[in-house]
């Protein structure tokens, strides 16, 4: 990052405050087909899998991991609600209990995550050290996002609508934009990378084609192991994720039209919750739901963990969506 975007950014708020979990770049966007970041990320990894979660819409046992994942997201979410000087470590340890029970109350399962007290306190302390390591990263009383949880759409001229939830949008004074995302695993290795920047490129693209603006930096913070991952993306990265995005959608329609949702094998399949409808476990999918009930999408969510709660190391979420006319 640039020495003056990192100072115009880190120093002065440059856009208005977002008053609740998300607001949308492109407002009354058509239905039709639609994809998002994590929902494209699960057909790349195992049609299968996409179907499970998408057309079957079966349930997920919750984990640990993707809860913990949903409970940072909401800590740093809500520290940015404390004026600056009031951003500290210690502040982020006190909103780790309230968020907590809020996750519960909506989620009453994540409770029998735990066999005991011990067990879910050890778990807590494991997410108070993340946010003790995310001041390591970065000094948030030097930030004031522009916007959190930011719920995002765009229509593509293939028909296709992009949507999803971007974590931390930054405005700088002179309109650059860094779209920030937090990952509570850690930073992948090098032949990973490109994986990894394919969620931050595809909010690329939708806030391209909103705003018309390219954002002149992607940033992933790792609080798995204390590492950042930044990222200059030039049109020509974001024409080329634009063609893989609209490819992908025509493979996923491709699958749909033919019902051939294909497992593929990888060391993901042992954070798979889905191993015994598998054929590579000897398991039987169910039979397709009626077309006429899976094409009735489902509502979108903000980026956290709940929806995602075996999908491997730092599992997030998107909006789990019907294929053919729904969101994806």
């Amino acid at each position: 990052m640039s020495d003056t975007l990192a100072e115009h950014v880190e120093t002065e708020q440059a856009g208005p405050e977002q008053p609740d979990a998300g607001q949308a770049v492109a407002e009354g966007a058509p239905s039709g087909p639609s994809l998002s970041p994590s929902r494209a990320a699960d057909f790349m990894a195992c049609p299968l899998l996409y179907r499970f979660r998408v057309i079957d819409r079966l349930p997920e046992p919750p984990s640990p991991a993707a809860a913990r994942g949903t409970l940072v997201h909401a800590v740093l979410e809500r520290l940015f609600d404390e004026p600056a000087p009031a951003r500290t470590p210690a502040a982020a340890r006190t909103l780790l209990a309230p968020q907590w029970d809020r996750l519960v109350e909506a989620a009453p399962e994540l409770a029998d995550m735990f066999d005991d007290d011990a067990q879910r306190h050890a778990w807590i302390d494991e997410a108070a050290l993340m946010l003790d390591r995310y001041f390591t990263l970065e000094d948030p009383t030097r930030i004031e996002p522009s916007y959190r949880e930011m719920s995002v759409t765009t229509l593509l001229e293939s028909g296709l609508t992009l949507r999803g939830y971007i974590d931390r949008l930054d405005v700088a004074r002179t309109g650059e934009l860094r779209i920030v995302d937090y990952k509570t695993g850690a930073a992948p290795r090098e032949e990973y990378e490109a994986r990894a920047l394919f969620q931050m490129k595809f909010y690329a693209v939708v806030l391209w084609r909103a705003r018309g603006t390219i954002p002149r930096v992607l940033q992933l913070i790792y609080l798995g192991n204390g590492e950042i991952m930044r990222y200059a993306p030039d049109e020509a990265d974001l024409l080329a994720t634009e063609r893989k995005i609209n490819a992908l959608w025509q493979a996923i329609d491709r699958a749909s039209s033919s019902g051939d949702w294909r497992p593929r094998q990888s060391r993901l399949c042992e954070w798979c919750a889905f191993q015994a409808l598998c054929p590579v476990f000897g398991g039987t999918p169910p039979p397709l739901p009626d077309p006429a009930h899976a094409d009735q999408p489902l509502p979108d969510l903000p980026a956290g963990d709940l929806a995602l709660p075996s999908a491997g190391p730092d599992p997030r979420v998107s909006p789990p969506t019907a294929t053919g006319s729904g969101d994806s």
